[in-house]
């Protein structure tokens, strides 16, 4: 059954449309490439499938993180396992993970097997590239695309390729016509436009597993928390201080754009059949960490609310202000996987700003030093313009809530 799914993929890779040079690629290296599939040990039915690669000569197997996470966070309940190119299963071992880049290296006992090399120089923007994988576990395929180099606004680096990845085809590598690996399938946003995990990635994950495997021990949930701590305490040390880009929204100063890796938008009503105006100012990371089905990381998002008026009476207004301020917008979130928020009220005054402040937190059931943490904020002393403000952060630690949360205060005022 199995070698009957691969068999087709060496069709598909010959059929019209398809390059010489595409189906030469294929013949070279499909070889190299594996099907993963995690198994529910109670069914023995399979949970989850992804792709890999060979990538040394010991045989281990590169993938994403997220195609192997449930092995990690519920180990007792699910095994991985790998399949070649002749439709053998093996069973894996996850060696190291890298939760961040969402990477993993697997050992399959696929030693003496001929393995892929990583590329080390840049790829040129618009060079042909061709991805591997298993979509929607269909067969081994092979997809044609473009190098459209690495993602500006992006907090984790990712490639853009101009290409078709699916479902199936995470784990997979993305190689050049040589068949180095220029990086390894992680997502796809649809339309063509898909993203890779730079092979530079895969060579820090290597190197880690070559000396000894990771020294701080097997891959754990316990792991996967001290890489968030370790990475959130770098892109969040200088986040709000003094530096940070501030804008004028009405009357008031808020921050945009804290860092390289924010987006930011911004909407605006203004009809006059309405009793009140609405703008919105909002920024965002694009990327997030994932953990386990469910359950992401590592997103921080700032939302500035201004409400005027020239119709409504002090009375109405405080009502309106007081309902947006009241609004339930904080990160969803599975019981299994996190607590119920907890939050304290009060009025803070920065220099000269009166402000009603809430911090919300809840805590990661399985990963009990970090938290996702919500303050929300409505500047008092006016009554016909106000502003709601808001910065939401997953997974990040109690201490760094409180300290990031100190300077954001710090940044909104009166003009």
């Amino acid at each position: 059954m199995l070698v009957g799914l691969l068999l087709p993929a060496g069709i598909h890779a010959q059929q019209p449309g398809l390059s010489p040079a595409t189906s030469d690629v294929f013949r070279r290296f499909a070889d190299r490439v594996v099907k993963i599939q995690v198994m529910e040990a109670g069914s023995s039915a399979k949970s989850t499938i992804g792709s890999g690669f060979l990538a040394n000569g010991e045989g281990y197997v590169v993938t994403n993180y997220h195609v192997v996470s449930s092995v990690i966070v519920t180990p007792k309940r699910y095994r991985a396992e790998v399949i070649d190119a002749g439709g053998t299963v093996h069973a894996a071992k996850v060696l190291a993970i890298d939760v961040v880049h969402d990477l993993a290296v697997l050992d399959a006992g696929l030693r003496g097997r001929s393995p892929f090399v990583l590329a080390s120089g840049a790829v040129a923007q618009g060079n042909r590239l061709f991805s591997l994988g298993h979509p929607r576990d269909l067969g081994l395929s092979i997809v044609e695309g473009t190098h459209n180099g690495l993602l500006t606004h992006t907090l984790y680096p990712r490639i853009h390729l101009t290409g078709s990845l699916n479902p199936g085809m995470s784990g997979g590598p993305t190689i050049d016509e040589q068949g180095q690996v220029v990086g390894v399938n992680v997502s796809t946003a649809g339309n063509q436009v898909s993203f890779l995990v730079p092979a530079d990635r895969v060579a820090a994950l290597m190197a880690r597993v070559a000396a000894s495997h990771d020294p701080r021990g097997a891959p754990s949930l316990a792991q996967v928390g001290r890489q968030l701590r370790e990475h959130q305490d770098v892109y969040l040390r200088d986040l709000f201080d003094s530096s940070t880009k501030r804008i004028a929204l009405g009357p008031f100063q808020v921050m945009t754009e804290p860092a390289p890796f924010f987006r930011c938008w911004a909407t605006a009503t203004r009809d006059q059949e309405l009793a009140y105006e609405r703008t919105q100012h909002r920024c965002s990371t694009d990327n997030d960490v994932y953990i386990d089905e469910d359950q992401t990381s590592g997103e921080v998002t700032v939302s500035h609310q201004l409400l005027s008026t020239r119709l409504l009476n002090a009375p109405r207004f405080f009502a309106l202000l007081s309902a947006s301020y009241g609004s339930d917008d904080s990160p969803s979130g599975a019981e299994a996987y996190v607590t119920s928020w907890k939050c304290e009220t009060r009025n803070v005054r920065h220099d000269r700003t009166t402000m009603r402040a809430s911090i919300c937190m809840r805590r990661y059931r399985k990963l009990g030093e970090l938290y996702d943490a919500v303050l929300k904020i409505a500047v008092l002393g006016r009554s016909d313009v106000g502003l709601l403000s808001t910065l939401s952060m997953t997974g990040v630690t109690f201490e760094n809530a409180d300290r990031v949360s100190r300077r954001y205060l710090g940044q909104i005022g009166w003009r």
